[in-house]
């Protein structure tokens, strides 16, 4: 089976993880504060000032994210373009609901309605690229990007596409963080400080990004790593999740101490993260990483920790902040990534060194 590589990332989130040079910088962890909001860029930099004023954050964001990623494999115009959202423009969803409310179902305006579809962000960037081949996007909550790495992966091993621009992107809206508190999802403030990695408490704290990723046939001089298999399941028991992750491997001739590396997606919240405790009891000999305290827990956090899981291959450092263990490797060439929202949609990732 022929590889896919990926060749080039970009990242949007609450780190300054558009910096060129942030890997040499210090990831600043956060574990006293509700919501986290993404460093942005300078749009003017990369957006016309008269579209941006048009557009929601998470179509600005993904156009920049989009724009650097393209640009780092010296790609103009990708074959196919595939964007994994779980929540889509809702900002402007929020507008349109206002409106309807605000003047009693008359007179509405119908932009904020049209820019509100979760297809906003891959329709967006295929205009602003005159790109016509394949345009789709994947809603399928916390493993949007996996459905949406698999769809790409698949696609360039059927000779279909040679380079694939896949990314993710979520934002917050203002009324949903209200929700989100008031149903216990975003965490209590007499509940902070967070312990990501022992907590008692229900909740996280809730988070916001757009990455973005190039997959292509050929190995380039920009590759980060090699995709080499995704796994997706909707549920499954606590008793299940070991069996799970053994199965992903024996199907990759694999055995748990290969692995270098495994990401965790420890998000705080007592319920659901006993399904990492538990994953993590089969690698007593990888280095164990987390990442959440890093981005916050959102739809498609998972897009943070595969950008991360591509430097650390690339470069070949694991930041200490994102340590579990004090386990050590002379050089990292497997990471498994691990992810599920709230105990749903669990999600393997196996990356390899280009």
């Amino acid at each position: 089976m022929s590889a896919v590589y990926i060749n080039s990332v970009a990242c949007i989130s609450v780190q300054d993880t558009l910096n060129e040079n942030f890997f040499d910088t210090t990831l600043k962890p956060e574990n006293s504060v509700q919501i986290l909001k993404a460093i942005e860029p300078n749009y003017k930099e990369f957006i016309p000032p008269a579209m941006s004023r048009r557009m929601s954050k998470t179509v600005k964001m993904s156009s920049v994210a989009s724009t650097k990623a393209l640009q780092e494999a010296g790609i103009e115009k990708p074959d196919s373009i595939i964007v994994g959202t779980g929540m889509g423009c809702s900002q402007d969803s929020e507008k349109f609901l206002k409106n309807v409310l605000e003047n009693n179902e008359e007179f509405l305006t119908p932009t904020f309605f049209i820019q509100s579809t979760h297809n906003t962000v891959s329709g967006q960037i295929a205009l602003g690229l005159q790109c016509h081949g394949y345009n789709f996007t994947y809603v399928n909550s916390s493993s949007s990007l996996e459905f949406s790495m698999l769809d790409a992966k698949l696609q360039i091993l059927d000779r279909e596409a040679d380079n694939v621009l896949v990314g993710s992107t979520d934002e917050q809206t203002e009324r949903t963080m209200e929700l989100y508190k008031l149903n216990n999802s975003i965490k209590k403030e007499e509940n902070f400080p967070v312990d990501y990695l022992n907590s008692t408490t229900e909740g996280v704290i809730w988070g916001e990004g757009s990455s973005f990723f190039v997959l292509g046939k050929e190995k380039t001089e920009t590759s980060y790593a090699q995709l080499k298999d995704i796994k997706i399941v909707n549920s499954l028991e606590l008793s299940e999740i070991q069996q799970f992750i053994e199965d992903f491997l024996i199907k990759n001739n694999l055995k748990n101490e290969e692995i270098d590396a495994v990401i965790l997606g420890f998000s705080g919240d007592s319920e659901s993260d006993v399904y990492y405790k538990n994953a993590s009891e089969l690698f007593q000999n990888s280095s164990l990483l987390y990442y959440k305290h890093l981005s916050g827990e959102f739809n498609t956090a998972s897009g943070f920790s595969t950008f991360m899981a591509c430097q650390i291959l690339k470069n070949q450092i694991i930041p200490q902040v994102m340590k579990i263990n004090d386990v050590k490797k002379e050089s990292v060439r497997r990471v498994l990534l691990y992810n599920h929202l709230g105990g749903i949609d669990h999600s393997l990732v196996l990356l390899e060194k280009a």
